[in-house]
C-alpha cells in the first residue's frame, strides 16, 4: 500500500469515477491509475469500486469506508506538509478564502486590508460562490476557510464559528409609500413586487419562511446573487428590494432608502467555516481574529478539536 494508490482512489471519486480525468488531474497515465487501484483492492481483499466492464461506476459499501479512511490519511499528509512550510516561513505563503459575493463585496475589504498590512508576503485569493459551493471548496482543500451565513453550519466535515449578526433591510426609492409606515409588516411588503436574492444566498430561506408562516405569497419579480444588481433594479422603479443590511451604505446608495426588517425576519449570523482536523497557518488565525474580534486562536483550536462549548453570539 502506498500514497499514490490512495491519491488515485480519492481523485477517481472526485472526477466522478472517470479514470482518464483522474489521471490528467494527477499528471499520470490512465492505465497506471487503473493498475494501482486494482493492486490496492487485491491487497485489501475487497472491491473499492463497482464496475461495468473495465469502467468503474461507483463505490461499493466497503469502498465507502475505504474512501473515508483515505480522506483522513491524505488530510494528515497535507497537514504534515503545512507544518513544514509554516516553520520554514511564518509570515509568508498562500491563503485562500471562499465566500459569497455579499461578504466579499461589503464585509471583507476592511478585514483584507488590515490583514495584508500585517502580512504583505502572503498571497491572498478570494473564491466566490453560493454557501453550498464554498463549503465544498473547503472540504476539497481548494480553500482554507469559508465565510457565509448559517447554512454552512450544518455541513458535515466543517467546524463553524459565529462572526457577527446582521439583519435584512427593505430598500426603496426616496418618497416610497413604505417609508411612511410606522412599523413595517409582511403584508405591507407583500403588496409590492420584490427583488431579492437567489434561493441559495444571504438568508433567503428566512425571507421565504416568514411569508409562509403568515400565509402570504409575495410577488418575487427578480432573483439575483448580487446586492448591487438588486439595488439597480430598485432604482429603476421595478419593485422593492430585500437585501442584507451590510450591503446598504447611505453615502454610496444615495438614491435609495433602507428600512430594517429584523423584527419580521429575525437576525442572521455570518459564520467562518474550517475543515475538521485541518492544520491552519498562524496568519489564518490572525485573519479570523480580524474578522471576528470575539474569536481567538484558543477558541478556534478548541472547536477544531471537538469542544462542545457553545460559541453562539
Amino acid at each position: 500500500m502506498n500514497l499514490h494508490q490512495l491519491r488515485f482512489v480519492r481523485e477517481a471519486v472526485r472526477q466522478n469515477f472517470n479514470l482518464t480525468d483522474a489521471a490528467k488531474a494527477l499528471f499520470t497515465s490512465q492505465p497506471g491509475v487503473s493498475k494501482a487501484i486494482i493492486e490496492l483492492e487485491e491487497e485489501l481483499g475487497v472491491d473499492i469500486f463497482t464496475r461495468h466492464g473495465k469502467r468503474i461506476r461507483g463505490l461499493t459499501e466497503p469502498g465507502r469506508l475505504v474512501l473515508q479512511s483515505v480522506e483522513l490519511i491524505m488530510q494528515e499528509i497535507d497537514s504534515l506538509k503545512r507544518i513544514g512550510k509554516e516553520y520554514a516561513a511564518q509570515d509568508s505563503g498562500s491563503f485562500t478564502i471562499a465566500t459569497t459575493h455579499t461578504q466579499a463585496r461589503y464585509t471583507l475589504p476592511r478585514v483584507v486590508q488590515a490583514f495584508m498590512q500585517r502580512f504583505p508576503k502572503v498571497r491572498l485569493s478570494l473564491l466566490q460562490g453560493n454557501p453550498k459551493q464554498i463549503a465544498e471548496m473547503v472540504l476539497r482543500d481548494q480553500a482554507d476557510l469559508a465565510i457565509a451565513t448559517e447554512s454552512i453550519a450544518s455541513v458535515d466535515g466543517l467546524v463553524t464559528l459565529p462572526c457577527y449578526q446582521w439583519e435584512h433591510v427593505v430598500i426603496v426609492p426616496p418618497e416610497h409609500p413604505l417609508l411612511r409606515a410606522k412599523l413595517l409588516s409582511l403584508e405591507d411588503i407583500a403588496s409590492y413586487p420584490i427583488i431579492t436574492y437567489d434561493a441559495a444566498f444571504a438568508g433567503r430561506n428566512k425571507i421565504d419562511h416568514a411569508f409562509q408562516l403568515r400565509g402570504l405569497k409575495p410577488d418575487i419579480l427578480l432573483e439575483a446573487i448580487d446586492a448591487d444588481v438588486i439595488k439597480t433594479y430598485v432604482e429603476l422603479g421595478m419593485g422593492i428590494g430585500m437585501i442584507a443590511g451590510m450591503a446598504f451604505d447611505p453615502e454610496r446608495d444615495r438614491n435609495l432608502r433602507a428600512i430594517p426588517v429584523g423584527h419580521l425576519l429575525g437576525m442572521n449570523v455570518s459564520r467562518v467555516a474550517i475543515k475538521q482536523g485541518a492544520y491552519l497557518r498562524s496568519y489564518v488565525y490572525t485573519f479570523i481574529e480580524l474578522l471576528a474580534p470575539t474569536l481567538n486562536r484558543k477558541m478556534v483550536e478548541s472547536a477544531m478539536h471537538g469542544s462542545k462549548d457553545n460559541y453562539e453570539l
